[in-house]
C-alpha cells in the first residue's frame, strides 16, 4: 500500500508552500487508495513556537486536508512527534559508530567557526575538515566527558544518485558532501537522520516534498544505505516563486494560510489555487473540488519548473467561489468580517438579500463586508470624484427631491416599477436615464460603483431610499457633504 507523509516543523504558521506539499501528498494517497500520515518534526527545540502545531493542524483541516494517522489520530506506527521517538534514534546512531560508518566529533563551535572563516577567505564552500575522523581510536579524547556530536563518514569518491519521480536522475558527487552531523551534543538526532528512521519505521513508500529538500536527499540516501534500509521513492515539487522570480515573501502579499483567511480568501478557493501551483488538471480545468482533483492527481502531471505565484489569479478564483457557493455558506464565512465592521444587521434587509447582490462584484470577504455596509448604515462620506461629477449642477438637490417624491408615490416597490419612475422622469426632463441613476447611487451608497441601481433600491426599501435622497439634497444645499478620495 502507498503511504505518504507531511512532516512540518512547528516553528511558525502554516506557509502556503507547506500547505501545497500537504495537499499533493493527500491527493496522491487518495488517488492511489493509500494512506496519508501527519508527523511533527519537532527536533529543533530552540525554534519551537508555542501553539504552532495546533495552528498548523487547524489550518490544514480548514483547507479540507485530512490524514489517516497523526498526533491527533492514533495509529500503529506512532508516536507521531519526532521528539517522542528519540529512544528509537539513539541505538541507530550507536550502530553506525560501532560499524565504523560514523564517528564522534569533539570540535568546538569556535573551532568550526574559524574553519569556516578560513575557507571563506580562500573562497571555498564551507565544509568540515574531517579532523575528528582522522583521530586514532586510542585518542584520550574519546574517553573524556567533553561534549561531542556524531558525524557520518561520507565516501570521498563516487556519487550518490537520486532517482526522482518528477526530475528524473539527479547525481551528487560524494566529494561535495562533507561529513554531516547526525546527532547533536544533547543526543537528539538532526533532521536528516531522524527523518530516515521515521519514514522507514512508518512504512513510508513515497517521500513527496519541496525542491528545497533535494540537497538533503543524498545525505539521507547515504544513511539508508548505511543502515541497510530500503529506499522509498522520492519526488521533489517545484518551488513557488513570485512573479519577479524571487522567493515569495510578505511584500508579494500574504504567505500563510492564516493571513489569507484574515484577508477574506475562502479555504475552497485557496486550496484550489494551491493545487494549480505546479500541477495541471486534464483539459486545463481550473475550478475543481478536492474529490475531482484526487481522481486526476498523479505525479506525472507535476511540472519540473518553478510555479509562479499570482495573487490576482487567487483573488479571481476566490470571486468565482463566492458567486457560486450557497448563500448560507457565504453568510457563515462572511459573518466575522461583518462583525469586524460593527454593522448592525438586526434591522434592514436580510443578509441573504444583500449578499446576493454584493457577491457579484466582491472579490474577497473583506470586499463583501465593505460592499454591504451601506445597506445597514447611511453613508457618512461620499466619493469625491463622484461628488464633483454628479452633485455640482445647480439643479441636483431639486432633482433628488423630485425623484424622492416620485418614488414615495410608488405602490409597488420592485425592479420594473423603479425603472418606470426613472424612465418617466428622464423623459420629462429630456435627459438620459444615466443622469438620474448616477446621482441616486452616490446619494444612497456614497459610492459610484456597486450592484445594479434598481436591484439595490429594491432591497434597500422605499422608506430608506426616499430618506437618503432627501438628506443628501439638503446636505448639498447646506454645503456639508463630507467627501473622501
Amino acid at each position: 500500500m502507498i503511504r505518504v507523509r507531511y512532516a512540518p516543523s512547528p516553528t511558525g504558521t502554516l506557509h502556503i508552500g507547506g500547505a501545497r506539499t500537504a495537499l499533493f501528498n493527500y491527493l496522491f494517497a487518495k488517488h492511489h487508495q493509500g494512506q496519508f500520515v501527519l508527523r511533527v518534526e519537532d527536533t529543533d527545540r530552540a525554534r519551537l513556537v508555542p501553539g504552532s502545531e495546533e495552528g498548523m493542524i487547524k489550518g490544514l483541516r480548514s483547507l479540507g486536508i485530512t490524514w489517516d494517522e497523526g498526533p491527533d489520530i492514533d495509529g500503529e506506527f506512532g508516536p507521531y512527534r519526532v521528539s517522542e521517538r528519540i529512544l528509537r534514534h539513539q541505538p541507530a546512531v550507536k550502530q553506525l559508530i560501532d560499524q565504523g560508518l560514523a564517528y564522534r566529533c569533539y570540535c568546538t563551535p569556535e573551532e568550526l567557526d574559524q574553519e569556516r572563516k578560513r575557507l571563506a577567505e580562500l573562497k571555498l564552500p564551507p565544509r568540515y575538515s574531517g579532523k575528528c575522523r582522522l583521530r586514532p581510536s586510542d585518542d584520550p579524547i574519546f574517553q573524556s566527558d567533553k561534549p561531542f556530536v556524531v558525524r557520518m563518514k561520507v565516501p570521498s569518491e563516487g556519487e550518490t544518485v537520486v532517482d526522482d519521480l518528477i526530475r528524473g536522475r539527479v547525481v551528487f558527487e560524494n566529494r561535495v558532501l562533507d561529513d554531516f552531523v547526525v546527532q547533536k551534543s544533547d543526543r537528539n538526532p538532526v533532521y536528516n537522520f531522524a527523518v530516515v528512521l521515521d519514514d522507514h519505521d512508518m512504512a513510508i513508500t513515497h517521500v513527496i516534498r519541496g525542491e528545497e529538500h533535494l540537497s538533503n536527499t543524498p545525505k539521507q540516501i547515504l544513511i539508508y544505505k548505511a543502515l541497510n534500509l530500503p529506499l522509498p521513492q522520492f519526488a521533489h515539487l517545484p518551488m513557488i516563486l513570485a512573479p519577479d522570480g524571487t522567493k515569495v515573501s510578505k511584500r508579494h502579499g500574504a504567505t500563510s494560510v492564516e493571513e489569507y483567511r484574515d484577508k477574506g480568501i475562502l479555504p475552497e478557493a485557496l486550496i484550489n489555487y494551491l493545487l494549480l501551483l505546479g500541477w495541471s488538471a486534464p483539459n486545463e480545468t481550473e475550478i475543481m473540488t478536492l474529490d475531482q482533483a484526487a481522481g486526476w492527481f498523479d505525479l506525472d502531471r507535476v511540472q519540473h519548473t518553478s510555479a509562479i505565484y499570482d495573487y490576482k489569479k487567487l483573488v479571481w478564483m476566490n470571486s468565482q467561489y463566492m458567486r457560486t457557493m450557497s448563500i448560507t455558506s457565504l453568510i457563515d464565512y462572511a459573518r466575522p468580517f461583518i462583525e469586524a465592521r460593527h454593522l448592525d444587521i438586526s434591522e434592514g434587509p436580510s443578509l441573504s438579500q444583500t449578499m446576493e447582490l454584493g457577491r457579484e462584484r466582491a472579490h474577497t470577504l473583506e470586499d463583501l463586508a465593505e460592499g454591504l455596509a451601506f445597506f445597514y448604515e447611511r453613508p457618512k462620506t461620499f466619493d469625491s470624484q463622484g461628488v464633483s461629477k454628479h452633485f455640482t449642477e445647480d439643479g441636483t438637490p431639486t432633482r433628488l427631491r423630485i425623484l424622492a417624491e416620485r418614488l414615495d408615490q410608488l405602490r409597488v416597490w420592485d425592479h420594473d416599477h423603479l425603472v418606470s419612475v426613472y424612465d418617466g422622469e428622464a423623459q420629462r426632463e429630456g435627459i438620459k436615464r444615466a443622469q438620474l441613476i448616477h446621482p441616486t447611487r452616490l446619494a444612497v451608497t456614497g459610492k459610484t460603483v456597486g450592484p445594479g441601481l434598481f436591484e439595490l433600491l429594491e432591497v434597500l426599501g422605499k422608506k430608506e431610499t426616499v430618506a437618503r435622497l432627501l438628506d443628501v439634497a439638503t446636505a448639498i444645499d447646506e454645503q456639508r457633504l463630507v467627501t473622501k478620495p
